[in-house]
């Protein structure tokens, strides 16, 4: 089954709470800042990539890819950066990427592509959680997600079992999907 044209989008729209608020895909490891690492994972998969952050833009845009900022205002959480990459994509399918999981499997479009039982949208599992900001979603999801957003709601996993989003399993790697919350995971990271 060939894969179709694919949009790659990192979210860096978050708060970064536990991080002390420092905006966690400029963090480095190694010398390099955090979605830069997901970046270099995400590009030989998609056709495009564009950035969802809503501080420091100039600093993503650097990057040479579009950035945006959420279209809901007030940090409404990783749907409402996911909203906008949506109706921002230039193709139907999109591969979301949160800008903590620098180790993304280099075949994740492949997988959830081919194992997403005909649905608007797969996401990750590594056997032991599920990964939901790791996900394929199509831009029919766009208004029922821009209504579930207006009616209050904020929670990524109700959204997608609301739209029978499958999981597909990526258990053989779970390493892969090892992301950085803290300062400290950062800074061990980089031992």
């Amino acid at each position: 089954m060939s894969i179709p044209s694919i949009t790659g989008a990192i979210l860096a729209g978050g708060q970064a709470t536990r991080m002390g608020g420092t905006d966690k895909g400029l963090v480095t490891i190694d010398g390099t800042p955090l979605y830069l690492h997901v970046l270099t994972r995400l590009k030989p998969q998609v056709r495009d990539i564009i950035i969802s952050a809503n501080r420091n833009t100039e600093e993503y845009k650097k990057s040479g890819y579009q950035v945006f900022q959420d279209s809901i205002e007030g940090f409404k959480g990783p749907l409402a950066g996911i909203l906008t990459i949506l109706e921002n994509s230039p193709t139907e399918w999109v591969l979301f990427a949160p800008c903590d999981t620098p180790l993304i499997p280099d075949t994740l479009a492949e997988r959830l592509w081919n194992n997403r039982n005909n649905q608007l949208v797969a996401y990750a599992d590594d056997g032991e959680r599920a990964h939901p900001t790791l996900a394929l979603m199509n831009t029919h999801l766009i208004a029922p997600l821009r209504n579930y957003l207006q009616g209050g709601d904020r929670k990524l996993m109700i959204f997608l079992s609301q739209q029978q989003a499958t999981a597909v399993d990526f258990s053989d790697m779970p390493q892969a999907f090892k992301n950085i919350n803290t300062l400290d995971e950062c800074q061990n990271w980089n031992k």
